[in-house]
This record gives structure tokens, sequence and C-alpha cells, in this order.
């Protein structure tokens, strides 16, 4: 069998599987959250919020909804090298990024079942 038919076979059964292979991830909810800032940030997202007195107090004095919370939390940043990763319960995260409230930096302490909000502020 000739190269060009041997690859002509390969193409043809790889198409064939890319196609099944959508059809049977079309309805499910998939994403491909592999780096280290898109699994802390599901990771928050995916848990029960708690404010802290000083961030409810920031957030009335900022005027900050919840929604912008909630976008920089999907499209924002984790800086690890301003979080405590280091304990093995409470993870603390200091998570950056824009809404439409400005760029706000955030600080979240991640335990098992809760992510508390520590303290908020718009970033100079």
């Amino acid at each position: 069998m000739k190269f060009i038919h041997r690859l002509g076979y390969y193409l043809g059964g790889f198409a064939i599987g890319l196609i099944i292979l959508a059809f049977f991830l079309s309805g499910k909810k998939t994403s491909c959250a592999y780096g280290p800032d898109a699994r802390v940030l599901k990771n928050i997202r995916k848990k029960e919020r708690a404010y802290s007195h000083e961030a409810i107090s920031e957030i009335e004095r900022l005027q900050i909804d919840t929604a912008s919370i909630t976008r920089v939390l999907h499209k924002g940043d984790v800086d690890f090298s301003r979080s405590n990763t280091d304990p093995d319960s409470c993870k603390v995260y200091m998570v950056t990024g824009d809404s439409d409230s400005g760029e706000l930096e955030m600080l979240f302490e991640n335990c098992d079942s809760l992510a508390t909000l520590q303290k908020i502020w718009k970033k100079e």
C-alpha cells in the first residue's frame, strides 16, 4: 500500500473521530481549566462565598456590586507571589482583574467548603 493511501485512511479515520468526539461533548459543560490561575478561580467560584465585615464596608463605600466580583473571578488573574499557599487548611489568594468599577484587587481565603472575601480595594 502506498504512503498516500495510508495517509488518506489515517486522515479519514481522524476526521470521523473528531466528529464523533464533537457530537458527544457538544451538550456537556466541559472546560479546559489546566493552568494554575484557572484552577484556583474555578475552585473559588464553585464554593459558597462569604464576605468579611471589612470587605462588606469597602464594597458599600466603593459601590461595587457582586456581579463585578463574579466577573473578576471569571476573567481575573491570581497573583501567586502575593498569595499564601503554604497552609494546609485555608489558602489565601490575591485575585486581580478588571470590572465595571475599575481594576479590583481582592484577597480570598479559600477553605474546604467556603471562600471568604477578606479584603477588596481598587487598584490605583
